[in-house]
């Protein structure tokens, strides 16, 4: 294979050389992404100790669209690291904790469509054969955190806490699934404003506002059927109890003991049928959920003031605060860290201006918040739960003098919970039926701390798994078939793994379910050929809609892309699926994980609660060749002698540019009749030189040169739509007028309202790995610009080198860095409790199937 050469003069580009690496870049153009401002962040500024209140507004931030995320790219932007990761807490995962009453820098940001030109780089880079895209090696910058979306070492430093989370600021939703955004996330990670129809005179109710409608509904029906449930602890009372017990076994454990097998739950009971519920269906468009008042975010405005802090987070704070929100703002400060963006500097500069010398970093209202807020920020990186020891050391780095009593005054007024798992604890129940002394051979002890919501998430998950496991207790005859087939005839739950190719098998179980005369939904997470999307049918606007109990009217659900699955949307999804039906979780476990919190796919799958059919159908051609390589780790070289794999080395980010613009516009099309609008570019991040703004204003400045007369965008600009976090729908803009933006998405006129388009819609020319997970392109171009090194992990490569159908050309300035991040950087784990929930239950249903 060869190296397309920058440099046409100085060798024949289809001359074979035997090295895959690209030319080294030079050390001073591999610095930090962006030299620019930082990202603004829409939060008060903190001031000094006896200075003045928080500053200014300041000024607005990039649009949450350009991420594709609920999950936050890190950004940066704000830090001397590479350009914005698109995986939550990727990058430099923030600086490190300030002191409480340090000054906090204001916060700019470029305008949202500001990037650096393109580069004058080489010349015209023609597609040449392929050398090996690089050997496995332990060259190359080490990499950053930069797993999968919302992926973070659970052990994480608390700085990781820190960093400015990049997402959707209060409604706007990132783009589907990648991380980084310019805005700061939500607390809730959720929320967005989805499309709504062209032509009517009255827009209908978006599809977004639809789907965040139904999974509030679910919500509510998962916190009904826990509410008779026995909390962990007693809210509002001294710790006592199983809690107390919890943290003396954090206790002994740090002090080398045993902690008995006392201190955890006992094994769950087997799981039984579900009773059906009574909740009313959702209706097909649900009305979205009322907003504050004027009065409300009025009242709000004037604490506000009184502290020194930007009225613009008035609407912000009074939903997330609720009813009373200025009193309870009044009271609580720190309250303010509720609000998506608002970091703990700025929260106790805000305290100080309304409390005066009282608020301190011992204030009990202030550990209390900062732990709800450490806890939000691990699950923009993909926790559902942190282990206690990490907790506390993430508080004592904020200033909390006693940070082993705040977490268990925090745990006593049931702010958060606290729960128990080991290895060794069903051992432990079974020696102590047998009367032997418990705990001898104890496996290690986690005592995990997490908020509500996930919490009741994950435990609704694993017990609607659980029912649909142990529906079935004979086959049901469905003929002879494939693997998948018989498997489904058996089980109400089965799991089904593999590449691109081998989704022609859940494609084939679905047909032949429907031949057989079941009613059967496939569901995937972005739009594919006889498939509705997993958010549409949540929100009842695609699929087969409910039944009278709430319930999916259908005999066999497919999933498709389950990776993509965060714990909430995932537990409402299982939720709906009512008894005697059956289920299969397909998706491949190589690409990035979910955007929001959780990892579904491979707790299920570590679990083996259920039939697992492993697809043995490879992914054909050279393209296929180098993915599998990559997702075992391998980075080897792929014969390509129709060009299909390209690598064009580079020797700067300007360079970059250049070269991406000439082979979506020319090379590509010219040599594979590929039109340019079908060539899709992947980059790590959307800050730096060459990251996706960047990548955006050169290419539509080469292919649709505009004014932008309708907010930066003119007919024919290709766009990503962003209805709701965690999702990106790529569309081409048509037209604007009073109501909003007009966008054709595949086939679908979207309106856009005006005043959600600087949040939801951003171009689509180049977008990240998270963004893209799920779709295809006859050709991808993916950008590896040298500042982009650390940013790069096995999952991210196998991922975007996978979006490519026909053709893939590498644009290569990370030189050993790519083989290095395939051969040693896997995704970064996720704390999560899924996994131990569901091993419990079938465990539990093993040791008594009768019931």
């Amino acid at each position: 294979m060869s190296t397309d050469r920058p440099d046409a003069s100085a060798a024949d580009p289809t001359t074979p050389t035997p090295g895959p690496s690209a030319p080294s870049p030079d050390p001073a153009a591999s610095g930090p992404a962006d030299t620019g401002p930082p990202e603004a962040e829409p939060t008060p500024t903190a001031p000094a100790e006896g200075d003045g209140p928080p500053g200014p507004d300041p000024a607005p931030a990039p649009s949450p669209a350009e991420t594709g995320a609920g999950a936050p790219d890190a950004d940066p932007d704000t830090e001397p690291a590479p350009a914005d990761s698109d995986e939550t807490g990727d990058g430099d995962p923030g600086a490190e904790p300030q002191d409480p009453d340090a000054p906090a820098q204001p916060d700019t940001e470029p305008a949202a469509g500001e990037a650096g030109a393109a580069g004058d780089g080489g010349p015209e880079a023609a597609p040449a054969a392929v050398p090996a895209a690089g050997e496995a090696g332990n060259a190359g910058p080490a990499p950053a955190d930069s797993g999968a979306a919302g992926d973070g070492d659970p052990g994480a430093e608390p700085r990781d806490f820190d960093a400015p989370a990049q997402a959707d600021a209060g409604p706007a939703a990132d783009a589907a699934g990648d991380g980084g955004t310019g805005a700061e996330p939500s607390v809730s990670g959720r929320g967005g404003v989805g499309e709504s129809p062209a032509g009517g005179e009255t827009p209908a109710v978006s599809e977004a506002a639809a789907e965040l409608a139904a999974q509030k509904v679910e919500r509510e029906r998962i916190a009904r059927r826990k509410a008779e449930r026995q909390a962990p602890v007693e809210a509002g009372g001294k710790l006592s109890g199983k809690a107390a017990d919890l943290l003396a076994a954090v206790r002994a454990v740090e002090g080398g003991e045993k902690p008995p097998a006392v201190y955890f739950d006992d094994a769950p009971a087997a799981p039984r049928k579900a009773v059906a519920t009574t909740a009313p269906p959702p209706p097909r468009n649900p009305e979205p959920a009322a907003g504050p008042t004027p009065d409300a975010v009025a009242a709000v405005e004037a604490v506000l003031a009184r502290g020194g802090a930007p009225a613009a987070l008035a609407g912000a704070a009074a939903t997330a605060l609720g009813e009373d929100a200025a009193e309870r703002l009044a009271e609580d400060p720190w309250r303010l860290l509720a609000v998506a963006g608002v970091r703990p500097t700025q929260a106790d500069g805000f305290a100080r201006a309304l409390l005066g010398p009282d608020a301190g970093p011992a204030d009990e209202r202030r550990a209390a918040a900062l732990v709800g807020w450490l806890l939000e920020q691990a699950a923009l990186k993909g926790h559902t739960a942190l282990e206690a020891p990490t907790l506390e050391s993430a508080l004592a780095q904020y200033g909390v003098p006693a940070p082993a009593e705040a977490l268990e005054q925090a745990i006593g007024d049931g702010a958060v919970l606290v729960f128990g798992e080991g290895e060794g604890e069903d051992a432990e129940a079974e020696e102590a039926e047998e009367g032997e002394e418990a705990g001898e051979d104890a496996g290690p002890v986690r005592v995990l701390v997490g908020l509500e919501g996930y919490a009741l998430a994950e435990e609704s998950l694993a017990d609607g798994l659980a029912r649909l496991a142990n529906t079935f207790d004979t086959p049901a005859d469905w003929g002879d078939g494939s693997e998948l087939i018989r498997a489904a005839a058996g089980h109400g739950l089965v799991t089904h793994t593999g590449g691109e190719a081998a989704r022609a098998e859940p494609q084939a179980l679905a047909a032949a379910a429907r031949e057989l005369g079941l009613r059967v939904c496939l569901a995937a997470h972005a739009p594919a050929p006889g498939a509705v999307t997993t958010a549409g049918l949540l929100a009842g606007t695609e699929g087969p809609g409910r039944d009278a109990d709430g319930q999916f009217a259908l005999d066999l659900l497919v999933v498709l892309d389950v990776p993509q699955l965060d714990v909430e949307t995932a537990a409402a999804l299982v939720e709906s699926v009512p008894d005697g039906a059956r289920l299969v979780l397909s998706g491949d476990p190589a690409v990035l994980g979910s955007a929001g919190p959780g990892r579904v796919f491979a707790d299920v799958l570590a679990a083996r609660a259920c039939p697992r059919v492993v697809s043995r159908v490879p992914d054909p051609g050279p393209i296929g060749e180098l993915v599998s390589g990559i997702g075992i780790g391998e980075l080897g070289q792929v014969d390509a002698p129709g060009k299909e794999v390209v690598i064009v080395p580079v020797r700067d980010a300007g360079e970059a540019v250049h070269r991406t613009v000439q082979l979506v516009a020319e090379s590509v099309p010219r040599a594979f009749g590929i039109p340019a609008d079908s060539v899709q570019v992947i980059t790590p991040g959307h800050g730096g030189s060459a990251g996706t703004r960047a990548l955006n204003t050169a290419l539509k400045e080469r292919l649709n040169p505009g004014p932008g007369r309708f907010g930066g965008f003119d007919p024919g600009d290709r766009v990503v739509h962003v209805p709701s976090p965690g999702r990106a729908v790529p569309a081409t803009v048509v037209s604007a007028d009073a109501r909003g933006l007009h966008l054709d998405g595949a086939g679908a006129r979207i309106v856009v309202p005006k005043e959600r388009v600087e949040s939801q819609v951003r171009h689509g020319w180049a977008v990240t790995a998270h963004q893209a997970v799920g779709a295809r392109w006859p050709a991808v171009v993916v950008v590896l610009p040298g500042d982009a090194a650390r940013a790069l992990s096995r999952d991210w490569v196998y991922t975007a080198f996978g979006r490519a159908e026909r053709h893939l050309s590498v644009v290569h300035g990370v030189d050993q860095a790519l083989a290095h991040a395939v051969a040693q950087v896997p995704p970064k784990p996720r704390t999560t409790r899924l996994t131990g929930l569901l091993s419990a239950l079938a465990e539990a249903a093993r040791d008594k199937p009768g019931e």
